[in-house]
């Protein structure tokens, strides 16, 4: 079962799914009815009694449903809908004897987008799981929560719970050439990012191996391409934008200052460079 499986990642991953002969379901808020699915259940994914029915005969899960920034709503709205839609699918899932999960988590876990009017700084590079948060915003928040909930119900529910922290996500056309050009010409806007990106077509891929991990456990990982997306050295952006950052490794040319080798070694994930 797929939640917000008419988005920007799930459509990929419902197309993913078939070209894999793997049936699947989708729940979505309404239904634009020319989805790759078995099953289209239109309602929100807070909704207890939608997520049952759109997990009928399902035997994993990748949750994708949420309010993906917080720009447009308010922090109360944007922490409730996303923490509740969060706990729902999983519990429900695990209710219904589902054990393999995948879940969007966010690059804005470590409070770099969202946080304050001027772009903090990372204590370190390459940023890692470990990397202390510092998040003073709901939607950060809310994927924390959604990290903590992931850990809960794989107790809860001897599940396995994959957490993917995506950065900015898009295909080319659609998305990614035209954000590639913008911070050309200004990097300064890329710095709550570090530059890093992944095409989306990786990221249905990391949600779909996420699903092979075996449990129970939780974890939460790291995916990103392995360059940044603009033209620059990666270790001159960041004397420039953030020079209070300790470089703990060299990273040559335009290596992404994100450490993905807990995803590479969890779901054998490496993405590709779209943007060169």
């Amino acid at each position: 079962m797929v939640t917000g499986a008419a988005g920007r990642i799930g459509r990929p991953v419902l197309a993913l799914l078939a070209e894999r002969g793997i049936e699947a379901n989708a729940l979505v808020l309404q239904d634009p009815g020319d989805l790759a699915a078995r099953l289209v259940v239109a309602g929100d994914a807070a909704d207890a009694t939608a997520v049952r029915a759109a997990l009928d005969g399902a035997d994993a899960v990748i949750h994708l449903a949420a309010v993906p920034t917080p720009e447009h709503h308010t922090p109360l709205d944007v922490f409730a809908a996303n923490t509740q839609a969060t706990f729902t699918v999983l519990e429900e899932a695990g209710r219904a004897g589902v054990r393999q999960a995948a879940l969007a988590s966010s690059w804005g876990v470590t409070g770099l987008p969202w946080t304050g009017a001027a772009a903090p700084s990372p204590a370190y590079v390459p940023v890692d799981e470990a990397l202390p948060s510092q998040v003073a915003d709901a939607y950060g928040l809310a994927k924390q929560t959604d990290e903590l909930t992931a850990a809960m119900m794989a107790r809860r529910h001897a599940m396995s719970v994959v957490c993917l922290r995506y950065p900015f996500v898009g295909g080319f056309e659609e998305r990614l050439g035209a954000h590639a050009a913008r911070l050309a010409r200004d990097p300064a806007a890329g710095a709550r990012d570090l530059w890093t990106y992944l095409e989306v077509h990786d990221a249905a891929r990391a949600a779909v191996l996420a699903l092979e991990v075996p449990g129970p456990g939780a974890h939460a990982v790291h995916v990103c391409a392995p360059r940044i997306i603009v033209p620059q050295p990666t270790e001159e952006l960041l004397r420039r934008h953030h020079p209070t950052t300790r470089i703990r490794r060299p990273l040559p040319g335009r290596a992404a200052p994100v450490d993905t080798s807990a995803a590479h070694r969890l779901l054998g994930f490496t993405a590709h460079n779209l943007v060169d």
